[in-house]
């Protein structure tokens, strides 16, 4: 028989941390805290197996599944001492879910299930608290209802707030037991209302339909979002957690909250959080109440006057502490933390890996290696390459004008600029058409997540630092306020006020994440401070490191940004877009218009003397480090103009007929430029276009060295090359112009992106002292797909499971990868010594990376912000190796 349900706690636990994929990460984890010895409430978890089975099979559940819930919850009976759905003792259960990959507000959960109108008055004599026990129940049915029933939670919170209104309170705990008494009379006529037949009062009902709703959550939208964003594959299914309730809201010695052992923004090894008296997990996170801090320290640096946990419950917060400790030393990193206090006694009801920003990322992976709690290499996989993108960027000047607007929590660090807008679905939908968007929300909720994801930055009116909009721009790494409690939003005439002051939708905003403030218009940037926890990992991936780095990058100001990021060279440098400066465009389309060979080398000797100035710009800057430089790429159609005004315009600026343009533009245009007149091709048809890009490489070279002392040195590609042949004639010409101006420290190579070029590599090596795998044209040439077009029905093929991610975006390791091995392996046996390296896009790319490292590259190349994102890929790359 499959084991479905593992149960956990008083003391003990079937399962542990190592059955994270079967039990999930909040199921595993309560496992293994129950080992431990920690205080969670006893409870149960179905796998994520049940998950799988129960999509493969039409949403229908293992037979023997109901039998196992049966024994787990006889055996939560039996340590609580209570019994589910009995009227005098009744046992109480949380139903939630727990992917082995945190979601955070994706999926759905409920509380205090188990609760009718016979068991409510059991809980009330039980707790001898008649308003406990009636606030526990209006809970429940709005949480019942929104996430099982399909009602959703706005119907019940206007009753309550309409009732509040009408009796003058603020706070929902200023309700009396006849207050809920006669709320919750609504609410089930509301209910009734909404879906002809009454709430359900069968806690076995109940319980069969939370575990459906949860199962069910994991298809929704918010949560399929979420992992398309995160790549979580759907088939990892969810786990369902059922646990026996503790109570926060059972009076003013109990407490709720969320904490983390480090600061989660920062990454200072000191303890963070919120908690509220008197109150339920929900109320931490929906901003109705506002938390109280978790230490005195930050109360004070807050300016708060509400007491910390450490002043109002000093007993219990010293337990919280010594479990902060217990918890960082086993699991070895900084821990997220659910928990409640029952009149004054601490329940731990979740532990995992805390999200944390990429600033804080590195600061606690360094702190620790250097405390010993880690190693080196365990530091460098601890962090997210992609996330350093979050450190790389410009920051607020501090010495910048600046207007505030508004204020509220440093939700998430970073600074974004952008444009004000109030739903998610407008934030996509601008985001798509280039705009940078302010999301700004009186709160968010997980429905959200395709807007925030869009957004450049969030701001919120309400909710704390650990509320849905702070938990998931964390872990996005994107700027965040919240709890922006001046601003007045009202969605329908798209505008906020804070004091009198009105910010409209469209009103250029910038948000300042670390400090909680929110500026009119454009505030300056400076840019990042590269050292400090940031250069130690730098250097410990450099030490763990054997692929090289290099740049994708042509002007001095991308090849200075990379040097400084550490870039070992430029592995591409396109020498086309230096053609389309202003300077000498008009000359380039002379020569593009001449007929005869003469009039095209007249042209090119205008443009030489810019292009050397252009070559020894970079060397300058590259010193002894290798440059790579591609020769013309693209077809030459692209250089002259197309519609009928800009034909005549530049006919009258370089002084030919305006109908010999047209003719001379109709004639180069093609049906498919991409496999047509481009590349070497053009070489071998306008041989002088490479011998004048050869000569002005050479005399940059010479200048810079004459000038400098360095020994720049010319790697020189010879792009789109299918044969032996092609390469041959090019490399002779390219010789000769070095032979002519005495210069012999430059190799010649070619970029391989045809499948023909990678299979007849071993032919091509004989004239290619270096490969770099162009893989942006590699992918379009191998899937015969175009990058420009295939976005429009690739996310359809994602979605159905034909890809795993977009090929252009994370290299196709099976097929466009199987012809790079081919290309290494048949080259290396014609020149053993020959470079290897990639220079699409891919070259950025974590996996792509890794997959370079294990065929034997000699580098990588990527865009100059990529440099640091490509060097830590690089190691953990070569630690996954090691083993």
């Amino acid at each position: 028989m499959t084991k479905w349900v593992y149960a956990f706690g008083g003391g003990k636990a079937e399962g542990d941390t190592s059955m994270k994929n079967l039990l999930g990460g909040k199921g595993a984890n309560l496992a293994e805290m129950a080992s431990l010895g920690l205080p969670v409430p006893p409870g149960f978890t179905l796998t994520t197996d049940v998950c799988t089975s129960y999509y493969e099979n039409n949403e229908t559940y293992p037979e023997d599944m109901d039998a196992q819930i049966a024994d787990g919850l006889a055996q939560v009976e039996k340590i609580t001492g209570k019994v589910f759905g009995d009227a005098s003792n009744p046992l109480l259960v949380s139903v939630r879910s727990g992917a082995r990959a945190s979601m955070p507000g994706m999926m759905d959960t409920v509380l205090n299930l188990g609760l009718n109108d016979e068991t409510v008055e059991g809980l009330a004599k039980l707790s001898g608290d008649r308003r406990f026990a009636l606030d526990s129940y209006r809970r429940f049915i709005t949480m019942y209802a929104d996430v099982v029933l399909g009602v959703h939670h706005h119907t019940y919170e206007d009753i309550l707030e309409n009732h509040k209104d009408d009796q003058g309170y603020m706070l929902d705990t200023e309700m009396t037991a006849s207050d809920w008494e006669t709320v919750i009379g609504q609410f089930k006529e509301a209910t009734k209302r909404a879906l002809g037949r009454d709430f359900p009062q069968d806690p076995q009902d109940q319980l069969q339909g939370a575990v459906d709703a949860v199962f069910g959550s994991w298809m929704n939208d918010r949560a399929c979002v979420y992992r398309r964003l995160n790549d979580i594959p759907a088939a990892w299914g969810t786990a369902v957690n059922v646990q026996a309730m503790v109570f926060g809201n059972m009076g003013e010695t109990s407490a709720t909250g969320v904490a983390f052992t480090r600061d989660p923004s920062t990454g200072e090894n000191e303890y963070y959080g919120e908690f509220l008296i008197n109150a339920q997990g929900e109320d931490v996170v929906a901003g109705i109440r506002t938390p109280q801090t978790l230490t005195k320290k930050a109360r004070e640096e807050m300016g708060e006057t509400a007491l910390s946990m450490e002043e109002a419950l000093p007993e219990v917060y010293g337990q919280l502490a010594e479990t902060f400790v217990t918890l960082e030393n086993h699991y070895r990193d900084m821990q997220d933390i659910e928990f409640t206090v029952e009149e004054g006694v601490l329940w731990m009801l979740q532990t995992r890996t805390g999200k944390r920003t990429a600033r804080a990322a590195v600061k606690i992976a360094v702190d620790m290696a250097e405390t010993g709690q880690i190693t080196r290499d365990e530091a460098l996989m601890r962090i997210d390459p992609l996330a350093l993108d979050q450190l790389l960027h410009p920051t607020l000047n501090p010495d910048a004008p600046r207007d505030i607007i508004a204020m509220g929590l440093p939700a998430s660090p970073g600074a974004a600029i952008g444009e004000v807008v109030f739903n998610s679905d407008e934030a996509e939908a601008k985001a798509k058409a280039g705009h940078k968007v302010i999301l700004v929300r009186i709160e968010t909720s997980p429905e959200d997540i395709h807007g925030m994801h869009a957004a450049e930055a969030i701001v919120t009116a309400r909710g704390g630092m650990t509320s849905h909009a702070a938990v998931v721009a964390r872990g996005m790494g994107t700027p965040c306020v919240s709890g922006a409690g001046g601003i007045r939003i009202d969605y329908e005439a798209q505008e906020f006020s804070v004091a009198g002051r009105i910010v409209k939708a469209g009103d250029i905003v910038t948000v300042d994440g670390a400090t909680g403030q929110v500026f009119a218009g454009a505030v300056d940037m400076v840019q990042p401070e590269l050292s400090g926890d940031f250069g130690k990992i730098m250097e410990w991936a450099d030490e763990a490191r054997t692929l090289g780095i290099r740049t994708n990058a042509e002007t001095p100001m991308d090849v200075q940004t990379a040097v400084d990021f550490g870039a070992e060279g430029i592995g591409l440098c396109r020498t086309e877009h230096m053609f389309f400066e202003a300077d000498r465009l008009a000359n380039f389309r002379e020569m593009i218009l001449a007929e005869h060979k003469e009039g095209r080398e007249m042209a090119l000797e205008k443009i030489l003397p810019v292009q050397r100035d252009d070559f020894a710009a970079i060397f300058r800057i590259m010193g002894d480090l290798p440059s790579t430089i591609r020769l013309l790429d693209p077809p030459l159609h692209e250089f002259l103009p197309h519609t009928e005004k800009d034909i005549e315009s530049v006919a009258k600026e370089i002084g030919v007929p305006a109908r010999e343009l047209m003719r001379r533009a109709h004639e180069l245009q093609e049906s498919n430029p991409m496999l047509g007149h481009r590349g070497c091709r053009l070489g071998i048809s306008y041989p002088e276009i490479y011998e004048m890009q050869a000569r002005a490489i050479f005399q940059a070279q010479k200048m810079v060295a004459d000038e400098t002392g360095t020994h720049p040195i010319a790697e020189i590609m010879i792009p789109l090359v299918s044969s032996a042949k092609e390469l041959e004639i090019l490399k002779g010409r390219i010789d000769a112009i070095a032979a002519e101006i005495g210069t012999s420290d430059y190799v010649v190579g070619t970029m391989i992106e045809l499948p023909r070029a990678a299979l007849r590599a071993g032919d091509i090596a004989e004239f290619a002292e270096f490969f770099s795998f162009g893989t942006n044209d590699l992918t379009q040439t191998t899937f015969g797909l175009s990058r420009d077009d295939a976005g429009r029905f690739l996310p359809d093929y994602v979605a159905a499971g034909i890809v795993e991610k977009d090929p252009f975006v994370s290299l196709d390791q099976e097929g466009v990868g199987d012809l790079i091995q081919i290309a290494v392996e048949r080259g290396r046996v014609t020149r053993p010594d020959i470079k290897l390296g990639i220079c699409g896009e891919h070259g950025g790319d974590p996996s792509s990376i890794d997959f370079c490292h294990r065929a034997g590259l000699n580098y990588v190349s990527c865009s100059p912000y990529r440099v640091p994102i490509a060097k830590l890929s690089a190691a953990q790359a070569a630690i996954r190796a090691k083993g």
